[in-house]
């Protein structure tokens, strides 16, 4: 009988993994992605008995794999007491059924494993529904493996075969009509972020979007620096939900930084689109902190990883600060070094010491002003909002009243500009007779 892993059950269930080798990927490349899937198991929660990786250089319709390859795996997954197969690649449904036939035991890819993961730690209702609707998505083709194993445990046969085809047509309706009702649902979360998104550029606070491999210390670095309690676990995926948190610059600018769900080699297409409610804080973004564990042997391939995902996202071209974060964990301070030539512009951080959070947080200043522009204004008295935006955003050089205008000389950042930008001045207005009059800061 064939069922469905409970990962919730107190006992680890044990796996056996399949990494797949295939021609463009090197020695290297494979034991990489396979120790990458073993700790996605072991952040699943299940027991890893055995592993190993297969060179495939032409795939087959029915198994991925060919079928001797297939009775090899079925023998070493039993001989090390394994109850289920895990193959670091996509299966269609039909592969996944040939392997539970083939082998006896239960078979999942990536891509189900990285599912159930989001369906443990999806917190608030946005990741949830995104996380259901990813599943729903997944479970549709495979309606059909689903009703065989509950026909083996049935006992099969006779009219029960006639009545599971109906209830497959019966399912097949249902999940089509939760997925319409998800994606309706996940419509409306957009549709409340943007008129977030609105209020918030009615305050016009730069933003910016914490990216990166998952596991490279995002959720460590918005701790530091805002204070926040947003869990920071040595796990990947250990954040799903975007948290959003304010923090004030040395030069008295404050900033919206934002973490996000961090990517992995191989990221499932479906995934990025069901989850484009979450990223969608990077895209909306003024500028980006990629976090790299620069402690990482493979933190090349990570920087890679992500800006694949920015460049399917339609990002890539935002601006880029790079925090090489972990510092205190290098041990090779030349790879360190190719890393700041191929990740620029960048700053070496380390969240455990602190080291580099000060020249950090002078770079986000640099990066949030986005350049400053000395400006000449004549506001009209009664705009007490947007003198507030210069003295607030801004450095006030001079300001005097005129009339029922306030006359201002000040620096201001050039994203700030549009605003005041109908009260602009060419050149500074003629001082007062009776001299400069400074008004109230407001």
């Amino acid at each position: 009988m064939l069922e469905k892993p409970d990962v919730d059950k107190k006992k680890a269930l044990i796996a056996y993994l399949v990494g797949i080798r295939r021609k463009e990927d090197s020695p290297r490349e494979a034991a990489e992605h396979l120790e990458e899937l073993m700790r996605l198991c072991e952040t699943m929660g299940l027991q890893v008995a055995g592993d190993e990786t297969v060179s495939l250089s032409q795939p087959t319709a029915a198994l991925l794999l060919g079928k001797g390859k297939v009775e090899e795996i079925k023998a070493s997954a039993e001989m090390a007491g394994a109850e289920l197969i895990v193959i670091d690649d996509e299966l269609s449904p039909g592969q996944q059924r040939n392997w539970e036939k083939e082998t006896g035991l239960v078979v999942i890819d990536r891509l189900e494993v990285i599912l159930d993961i989001f369906a443990q730690r999806a917190q608030t209702r946005e990741a949830r529904l995104q996380v259901q609707l990813a599943r729903l998505e997944y479970s549709l083709p495979r309606l059909k493996r689903a009703w065989t194993h509950l026909e083996r445990q049935r006992g099969g046969g006779g009219f029960m075969a006639g009545a599971g085809e109906a209830q497959i047509e019966v399912d097949r309706r249902l999940v089509r009509d939760a997925i319409a009702r998800c994606k309706r649902e996940i419509k409306e979360v957009r549709r409340q972020r943007a008129t977030q998104r609105k209020s918030r550029k009615g305050r016009p606070t730069p933003t910016a979007a914490l990216v990166g491999y998952t596991n490279s210390g995002k959720s460590s670095v918005l701790n530091h620096l805002t204070g926040a309690n947003v869990l920071a676990e040595d796990k990947l995926f250990a954040t799903l939900d975007p948290t959003t948190r304010r923090i004030l610059l040395p030069n008295n600018q404050p900033l919206l930084l934002t973490d996000t769900v961090g990517f992995i080699r191989k990221l499932p297409h479906q995934l990025v689109e069901a989850f484009m409610a979450t990223l969608e804080e990077s895209q909306q973004a003024d500028f980006l902190l990629h976090v790299l564990d620069a402690s990482h042997p493979a933190v090349l391939d990570h920087l890679r990883a992500t800006n694949a995902v920015l460049e399917e996202l339609g990002i890539e071209s935002k601006p880029v600060l790079h925090v090489l974060n972990k510092m205190d964990l290098v041990e090779d301070p030349v790879a360190v070094a190719e890393l700041r030539r191929v990740a620029a512009p960048s700053v070496c951080t380390s969240m455990a010491n602190g080291e580099g959070v000060g020249e950090l947080m002078e770079r986000l200043a640099e990066f949030a002003s986005g350049g400053m522009k000395e400006v000449h204004l004549r506001v009209p008295a009664s705009r007490g909002d947007l003198i507030g935006l210069v003295h607030r955003e801004g450095h006030v050089l001079s300001m005097r009243y005129d009339d029922s205008n306030c006359l201002m000389d000040a620096e201001l950042p050039v994203r700030f500009l549009d605003p005041v930008r109908p009260f602009l001045l060419e050149e500074p207005a003629p001082a007062s007779p009776n001299g400069p009059q400074r008004g109230p800061a407001t």
